[in-house]
Parts: structure tokens; sequence; C-alpha cells
């Protein structure tokens, strides 16, 4: 017999809905990990996630359109639930994500979009602070910059040394010298800049192959000079890697600071190393 399992997203069984007429336009079009987003009708969008780690986005976008032009979402609420679940609802941009358009579109309009993403990426340059931190002196959170534990809070940060502290928590094993010789090759984290960290080709919105809005900045913060180019190297999947390739042909270029990085993070894996870590750390021990 066969058994009709109820849908996770909606609670409802295929019998129910073969019962009703009712076609619904709240679609749940992403999840990942305990999250997932939903567009209401055409014109809006709901996200829902855990509210640990917390989430700044609704901050951080507001703090964008007063200080930047940045095309970002508009916001219309957002909540927290007694049951640690946040909401936010926002504005769709019009357009479609750059992942699914990327093959269709021409060299030029693929120049074009990155070039005008780093153009607006370069006003995020201007905003700074004199702590590594999230708005309103709060903590940042970032699983690349800091692998000891995804969702844990870190500084407010105001040097490299207390960036590196932060970085090597769990290196307790990592040999002492090539500690030291990867610490002397760590680049100055000043100027701290507004960092997007995320510039996936999912969170870039096209319309008539030009950029439309960049969305997602729950990640946000005060980071490193070099951290939006070093995280523009972090491709996930071909086209991803395509893409975050051309960005950063416009983007300021910290080639050293993203080697630095895939260093570290390699090195981090310790002592469960493959082939190029173990050849990494007898390279930083001689």
């Amino acid at each position: 017999m066969t058994v009709d399992v109820s849908c996770a997203a909606c609670s409802w069984t295929s019998e129910r809905q073969d019962s009703c007429l009712y076609d619904s336009h709240v679609k749940l079009f992403y999840g990942v990990s305990d999250r997932g987003v939903w567009s209401l009708g055409s014109n809006l969008i709901l996200k829902e996630r855990s509210d640990r780690p917390p989430n700044f986005e609704a901050e951080n976008i507001r703090f964008l359109k007063e200080q930047t032009t940045i095309p970002v979402p508009v916001i219309v609420e957002e909540w927290n639930e007694e049951n640690g679940r946040y909401f936010i609802i926002t504005k769709r941009i019009r357009g479609e994500p750059l992942s699914a358009v990327w093959g269709a579109l021409s060299t030029a309009e693929r120049e074009r979009v990155a070039k005008q993403t780093a153009d607006f990426l370069h006003q995020l340059r201007q905003l700074r602070s004199p702590r590594m931190q999230s708005l309103g002196g709060r903590p940042i959170f970032s699983a690349f910059l800091f692998p000891n534990g995804y969702g844990l809070p870190h500084g407010p940060l105001s040097s490299d040394d207390e960036l590196w502290e932060e970085m090597t928590k769990s290196w307790k094993a990592v040999p002492e010298k090539a500690r030291q010789r990867l610490r002397d090759r760590m680049p100055p984290a000043m100027p701290y800049t507004f960092t997007h960290g995320d510039l996936t080709n999912v969170n870039i919105i096209v319309a008539d192959g030009n950029l439309a809005g960049i969305i997602d900045w729950e990640a946000g913060g005060y980071f490193p000079v070099w951290w939006e180019f070093t995280c523009a190297g972090i491709g996930l999947g071909q086209e991803d890697q395509e893409w975050k390739a051309l960005l950063r042909k416009y983007m300021p270029d910290y080639t050293e600071a993203r080697q630095f990085w895939r260093d570290f993070y390699t090195l981090s894996k310790y002592p469960n190393l493959d082939e190029r870590g173990a050849m990494l750390l007898r390279e930083l021990e001689q």
C-alpha cells in the first residue's frame, strides 16, 4: 500500500491537493541548510531561517540605501518568532539570478555585468570602520575566514594580531614553525571596509544584460580590505567560478592575500591534509 506523504513545505498530501482547485502562487524556490526562500506572488520575496546566528540583513540593507546607490532590495517587513525563526519580506528585484542566465549571456554582457558589479563594490570600499565588526559594534561571522565552526561570533577585532588569533583558534595542533611562517605572510587587514562576502552568481540579479540588483546581505560587515576579493575566489561550481574570475578582473587586486588565505584554509584541515596540504606543510617547516 502506498503511503500518501504530506509535503514538508505546506503539509498537504497529494490526495488533499487533488481534491482542491487551489493552485498556490506562494512558491518555495530555494532552500539550503535550515532556511528557505519563497516567492509571494510576483512582487514579494519571503526568507525564513533560524535566528541563530543573528541576521543583520535588514539593517545592512537600510544602511546601504542611506550610504550608497547600490541596487538592493526594499524591505517590507521583518520579525522574529518565539520558536527561534526569523522572517524577512522584501520587494522582488525585477530580473533573474545570474546563475539562471549565465549560459545565455554574450561575452560582452558578462563583461558588462562584472564591471557594473565592481563599480558598485567600489562604493563599499569607501565605507570603513576602526574595527572589524558588524554594524552597531556587533561580532562578524564567516565560516571561511574563521573555520573553527559555523555560526560562531568573532570580534569586534582591532588589529592583525587579534584577527590572526581568531582565525587560528582551532590550530592548537598545527606545528608552531608552520604557524609562524604563515602568520608572517598575512597581509595587513586595514582599512576595514564594508564587505558583502558572498557574491555568488545566485546573489547577482540581471535584467536585459545589465546588473539589476545585489541581494543576500546577511553576512555583510566590516572585514579586512582584502576579504571581498578573496571571497570572490571561492567558486561554487564551474559557472560560479567563471563569474567570479571575471568579476575579479575589475576589482582591486589582492592576489597575494587570496593565496595566503588559500594556504591558511588548507592548513586548517590539519591533521587531515590532502596532498596539497601535506606539501604546503613541508614547505612551511623548512
